[in-house]
């Protein structure tokens, strides 16, 4: 019988070999009779045509099997650095990781950005060192590299024969093994002073059930990382793998009979068109025809929607059920309006994955070669960004074009193909370039009162912005009596109070340069209503939500100017590992890149270079270093930041009309109220 859940993810570096570890563990489980090869496309996560065709993972999948007494549920994610956004919504549903590492590439650039993400958000991980029964191959090595590079307290907990080779074998270390119970004890004590006093008085007090309870106690609160090798084609090692999962990772908590509470990680497009959400369900149960309550985060009116279709996982497929409990994952039918994101019931947050990886940092503009099928691409991609949000589909009216974030060429290369074969839409990029920000760089307030030839609005709104520390985004404060906001609209002052942040976000999308304003706080420091019957001075037709809505940008827009903004470009953090005999063509490269860097530390014959650079500019190093370097330099980048640019600032087209030019603002408005059209965040 299955008394645990554990929702499960394996994250890797591309080529690692999460996927075929998937196959292994489903094929050990006894859910599949043959291993699916990558290569061939005939994996049980790769289901995508594109997957099967790059051999590469895009999206995440669920895969479900059984450990003795644990219900595992499995999540394959992407390995390329182009669809870490798909890791990210992953992460906040998970109980546990296996990272895989290959132990002949070691340690990679991707390998460090995913592990100190689950150190930020304390995810209980293990580490499975794959392909030892590959040439050249070193587990010592790797978990040298572990250590170092990866800054994590890592057990081994066995040992390798015959590596390199097809007969490559995985023995764990045994509960007596003098060597082995020291090291743990050391690696353990940092975090259990009673285990170190019981140790040092009298070795034969701590047993070896204490050890591993002491081990697997620290494991689920992610201040330890058992490593584990083996390999995921021959299969060694892996048994050694799934026990450690269910005795070292913790089971998922829950309590089935408390208030609903979910999350939305992934949404999908079933073959007739409909959504499917694919949910983890913290606590509570949903049943099929349950209505269920959707919060958005910033928007201050959750949505109802009717559950129609509940699926929960069972090997490689989703098998239709009746309801789902704590605990677990499954796919849900019937909620049209649901976003990745999302909480369903509760929305008392669990695991915040926000910021974890670096945002997008490239854009391009997206033209059907058939110019017929316009209407038609906006369409498709809009269903694209429902499953990546990040893609950030842009319309610009005036030029009519559509433009979209992106990480790499390889999401570009996937984007393409994807709309050429669900949507039957041949399209081209044009060139790509690069995503900045805006930051204020002083304070600014702007007020606009209620009545004022100036205020065209019934509302008075007045607004202080700030700069805020970097990395910090926007935040908002509002700083008024409760007395006097427009409580017969939004019904109560904290209703007030998000919808005005959401006002304010959505002003920020485009900053006085036309890039997304962020790093900053704007308080709300002057609001006024009116009422039919009120005193003079705030005597008038009703003031409603779209007052307030359309006011928000003009005083905003007027305090952001007042303040100021500078445009930033994101920043790569690169290591170089080069000989040090080509330091000498290196450095003048980087100065023509526009890098800032320290001098080069020696070890040896290679050389270690520590430099920052704008993102744009990683692509040319890329290309020129196998060329400096005689093909033996290494590069590692990770996001840095955003640093103001140099020279003169970049703009960009804004989508919408600019409320510092209030003629074209209110005509915009006017054209709105024509067709009926409303506006994010509106209050009724």
């Amino acid at each position: 019988m299955l008394c645990r859940t554990l929702n499960l993810g394996i994250l890797a570096h591309v080529d690692a070999g999460k996927t075929t570890l998937t196959e292994r563990l489903l094929y050990a489980a006894g859910v599949i009779d043959t291993i699916g090869s990558v290569d061939k496309g005939t994996t049980q996560t790769d289901s995508l045509a594109l997957e099967q065709q790059r051999g590469i993972t895009i999206k995440s999948a669920v895969v479900a099997f059984a450990i003795n007494d644990v219900a595992v549920n499995l999540v394959d994610t992407p390995g390329h650095p182009d669809f870490i956004a798909e890791v990210e919504r992953v992460l906040g549903v998970l109980d546990g990781v296996v990272l895989v590492i290959s132990a002949v590439e070691g340690v990679q650039s991707q390998t460090r950005l995913l592990m100190r993400a689950l150190k930020r958000m304390h995810i209980p991980t293990v580490i499975f060192v794959n392909k030892v029964d590959r040439r050249a191959a070193s587990c010592e090595r790797v978990l040298d590299e572990i250590r170092d590079k990866l800054r994590v307290r890592a057990i081994p907990m066995g040992t390798v024969c015959g590596e390199g080779s097809r007969a490559a074998a995985y023995e764990p270390y045994v509960a007596t093994d003098a060597d082995f119970v020291s090291r743990l004890v050391d690696a353990l004590v940092d975090h259990d002073n009673a285990l170190l006093e019981d140790y040092v008085a009298d070795e034969t007090r701590v047993s070896p059930d204490r050890l591993r309870n002491a081990l697997a106690a620290q494991t689920k609160r992610a201040l330890a990382n058992p490593v584990f090798c083996g390999s995921a084609i021959t299969g060694a090692g892996v048994a050694a793998l799934m026990a450690g999962i269910t005795e070292l990772l913790p089971a998922a908590p829950g309590d089935g009979d408390a208030a609903v509470s979910a999350s939305a990680f992934k949404v999908d497009r079933a073959r007739a068109g409909e959504k499917v959400a694919y949910v983890r369900l913290f606590s509570g149960s949903i049943a099929v025809r349950d209505r269920v309550l959707l919060r958005r985060a910033g928007v201050a009116e959750a949505e109802e929607g009717k559950v129609t279709a509940i699926a929960v996982f069972d090997g490689a497929a989703a098998v239709r059920s009746q309801a789902v409990t704590a605990g677990n994952i499954a796919k849900l039918w019937g909620l049209p309006q649901i976003q990745i994101g999302d909480t369903i019931g509760d929305a008392t947050p669990r695991r915040p994955t926000h910021h974890a990886f670096a945002p997008p940092t490239l854009a391009s503009v997206i033209v059907p070669r058939d110019p017929a099928d316009k209407a038609a691409l906006y369409t498709a991609l809009s269903e694209l960004a429902e499953q990546d949000p990040l893609i950030d589909v842009r319309r610009d009216a005036d030029r009519n074009e559509i433009s979209v974030s992106l990480y790499g060429e390889v999401q570009k290369e996937v984007i393409d193909a994807t709309i050429a074969e669900e949507f039957g839409i041949a399209v081209e990029f044009r060139e790509t370039t690069t995503i900045h920000v805006e930051r204020p760089v002083g304070t600014g307030e702007a007020v606009e009162v209620l009545h004022a030839e100036s205020n065209p609005f019934n509302a008075t709104i007045g607004f202080r912005v700030d700069r805020a520390p970097d990395g910090a985004g926007v935040e908002f404060r509002l700083d008024v009596d409760a007395r006097s906001a427009p409580l017969h609209v939004y019904k109560t002052f904290e209703s007030f109070r998000v919808h005005m942040g959401e006002y304010v976000r959505y002003t920020l999308q485009e900053g006085l340069f036309g890039w997304q304003v962020t790093d900053c706080v704007v308080t709300m420091n002057r609001c006024a209503y009116s009422v039919a019957d009120g005193p003079p001075s705030k005597r008038g037709p009703d003031s409603t939500a779209a007052d307030f809505r359309k006011l928000t940008p003009l005083v905003l827009m007027q305090a952001l100017e007042r303040a100021g903004t500078a445009v930033c470009e994101p920043i790569a953090r690169v290591t170089l590992e080069v000989p040090a005999a080509s330091v000498g063509a290196l450095m003048p490269a980087l100065v023509r890149l526009g890098a800032s860097f320290d001098s080069p530390s020696l070890e040896g014959e290679i050389a270690t270079i520590e430099t920052a650079l704008p993102f744009a500019r990683v692509y040319d190093l890329e290309r020129q270093l196998p060329g400096l370097t005689g093909g033996e330099g290494v590069l590692e980048s990770s996001f840095g930041g955003y640093e103001p640019v140099s020279g003169e600032p970049p703009t960009r087209r804004r989508t919408t009309p600019n409320p510092l030019n209030l003629g074209e603002y209110k005509l915009h408005l006017a054209g709105r109220r024509g067709s009926g059209a409303r506006a994010a965040g509106d209050a009724g």
